[in-house]
């Protein structure tokens, strides 16, 4: 029998030392990029790819997410009291879309260990794991284009993304082949993964960014792993593991990636998102505009 993918894995116990002091008293997943927290876009994403189950991975300082995808009753009143009925419904829309389970990182120990504590809420079923930092703007939602190529070949699957430069070295990359079809030349078949290789020596230039479609089978490998790259349990260290007993495909997804862990990349995204909002995007094009950016004076 062919299996689903209906739950999906939100790491977020991360400290978020990049984004300081901003994310001294809340999680840099509650970030807005325009007026929606940057983990709200993994949650929709999700949710348009056929999960309806939300597991995230917390730590100390996070309990912001668990409140954002509650019911907020006295916000809910008040607003139905004023007639706000647009904001009313965009409200409980958060709290309806899904069914959301909180399991606690007591310490951060790497994404591998993240996605370890989700285990017994995944149980023995393949699931998606999304690192909400990457806010990925695609027509087809980044991971249904993974379930896709998951629901035919009933393998792990990693989201992949070209990257030039000494800037593959903040990545884990994968040496892969080429699978021939109908994939148009986006999909390989994995041989190895490397964790953040020094330029010179990266088996490619394709990287791994935060989208995973896994069999459940990556929670025996990530039990036998030890502490790798800068002392944390390292994801990669697993699916090299996994890598000795099935098969794992990559895929060079279509649609543009945001790196918001980034602060230039939570600019872009904000900047890039806002100008495509309906209610935002003239006037706010009308203002970029309006900007000295080249420092030339104005007739």
């Amino acid at each position: 029998m062919r299996k689903r993918i209906r739950k999906a894995v939100f790491p977020a116990a991360g400290l978020g030392s990049r984004f300081l002091p901003a994310t001294k008293a809340q999680p840099k997943e509650m970030l807005p990029i325009v007026d929606k927290p940057i983990i709200q876009y993994g949650v929709e994403e999700a949710l348009a790819s056929g999960c309806d189950q939300i597991i995230i991975v917390t730590g100390r300082g996070k309990t912001a997410i668990e409140d954002h995808f509650d019911v907020s009753y006295e916000l809910e009143r008040m607003l139905e009291e004023r007639g706000k009925l647009e904001l009313l419904a965009t409200v409980r829309h958060i709290s309806d879309m899904i069914h959301v389970a909180y399991v606690r990182q007591k310490e951060a120990l790497g994404l591998g260990h993240a996605i370890l504590m989700a285990r017994e809420l995944v149980g023995e079923q393949p699931f998606a794991a999304l690192l909400a930092d990457d806010v990925i703007d695609a027509p087809a939602p980044c991971l249904k284009q993974m379930i896709e190529v998951f629901d035919e070949m009933q393998c792990s699957v990693i989201a992949l993304q070209a990257v030039e430069g000494p800037a593959i070295s903040s990545y884990g990359v994968v040496d892969a082949k080429p699978v021939s079809g109908r994939w148009k030349g986006r999909l390989f078949e994995i041989q190895n993964l490397v964790e953040k290789p020094k330029p010179a020596e990266a088996p490619s230039n394709l990287a791994v960014i935060g989208r995973y479609v896994l069999t459940p089978r990556i929670f025996e490998m990530l039990e036998k792993i030890h502490r790798g790259a800068g002392g944390e349990w390292q994801l990669t260290d697993g699916l090299r593991q996994l890598l000795k007993h099935e098969k794992i495909y990559g895929l060079i997804f279509e649609g543009r990636r945001h790196d918001t862990g980034d602060k230039l990349g939570f600019l872009q995204a904000t900047v890039e998102f806002a100008l495509k909002r309906p209610d935002l995007g003239k006037a706010f094009a009308d203002y970029l505009r309006t900007l000295n950016l080249h420092g030339k004076k104005k007739p």
